[in-house]
């Protein structure tokens, strides 16, 4: 069994999340900059056996795409492109960013730690991947 690989694709910053080798526990892993991503990427991958990769997909409060979409569709369609057998799906992210930034303040971080966007990034990324998980578990 592989890993899960969670993104949380930004302009500026990918926030990034995975599981344990036995897909129980979602944990924070990094942030890297948009335009290294893919370097990134082809590093983990050769040292990491990864199952498949979540991305969250920005969606509206009437389920269609927001604008983010403008960037993160070019992404999927070049990582589907480098890594055609890597499985992936879309999950809807709306609210992790402020999901996120409310389990800092409940965790007790501080203030100046809450304000740096790269930890929210990837705390959302967790977030993304540990909604991911929890249906799974209830669609089996």
């Amino acid at each position: 069994m592989g890993r899960i690989l969670a993104i949380d694709y930004g302009k500026k910053r990918v926030g990034l999340a995975v599981t344990d080798p036995l897909q129980i526990i979602a944990t924070k892993l990094t942030t890297v900059r948009s335009h290294l991503l893919f370097d990134f990427l082809k590093t983990y991958f050769q040292q990491e056996d990864v199952e498949k990769v979540i991305i969250g997909y920005p969606l509206q409060m009437n389920n269609e795409p927001s604008e983010a979409v403008l960037y993160i569709n070019p992404f999927l369609k070049r990582f589907q492109k480098l890594y055609p057998d890597m499985p992936i799906e879309q999950v809807d992210e709306r609210f992790t960013s402020k999901m996120a930034f409310q389990t800092m303040i409940d965790a007790g971080v501080k203030k100046k730690d809450r304000q740096d966007k790269g930890t929210i990034d990837a705390v959302s990324a967790t977030i993304i991947l540990q909604s991911y998980m929890e249906q799974q578990k209830y669609r089996s």
